[in-house]
């Protein structure tokens, strides 16, 4: 008799077994296997700024020195002369409080722009900005964001940051100051916007 219910008692032990290894995995997951909620007070993060900055971009492509280099393109991209599409560049670019380049220096961008558009000279911007200035030295803002040149003015998003920016958003609003149609080099006014 033992031997014949044994058969009977298996499955249902099985059935049992399985739910509580579900539930088990399934609670786990929730209380944080992998995440867990944190409080805003934790990281200081009562409340937020609204930070307003100016500074000018320096652009240089010419030269023995350029701060922007193209890095890679298509043989396509060497025929499109009006928007150079597919054409990729690296920049290290100054960031300064004039437009000048004697300007006091008070940061660079560094990242990755790329020609986006078959129609205008249009650029997909991937640069953080890296500060040196104050209680800004050492804090980044990162913006991933579509820049057609050829506008006034054009507005990018701010994805994100560090140091003081930590949690940032908002946006750049950059407009050309100067642009030289031999060098190609550009100077850019940027009013930015952080909320952080």
């Amino acid at each position: 008799m033992a031997n014949s219910s044994f058969p009977n008692i298996t499955p249902i032990f099985f059935i049992i077994l399985s739910i509580k290894f579900f539930l088990s995995t399934h609670v786990t997951a929730q209380n944080g296997a992998f995440a867990r909620s944190l409080s805003p007070e934790e990281f200081r993060l009562k409340s937020k700024n609204l930070t307003h900055l100016h500074f000018y971009f320096h652009d240089v492509v010419s030269g023995r020195n350029p701060t922007a280099v193209r890095v890679a393109g298509t043989n396509t991209t060497n025929n499109n002369t009006l928007t150079d599409f597919g054409a990729v560049v690296v920049m290290d670019d100054a960031l300064t409080v004039g437009p000048e380049s004697s300007s006091k220096l008070i940061g660079r961008a560094q990242g990755i722009y790329a020609s986006a558009s078959q129609t205008e000279v249009g650029f997909l911007m991937v640069p953080n900005y890296v500060f040196f200035e104050g209680i800004y030295n050492g804090s980044t803002i990162s913006i991933l964001g579509r820049n057609t040149i050829l506008s006034t003015v054009r507005e990018m998003p701010i994805v994100g940051g560090s140091g003081i920016f930590r949690f940032a958003s908002g946006y750049a609003q950059p407009r050309t100051y100067k642009f030289d149609t031999t060098t190609l080099d550009a100077v850019v006014e940027y009013n930015v916007y952080v909320y952080h």
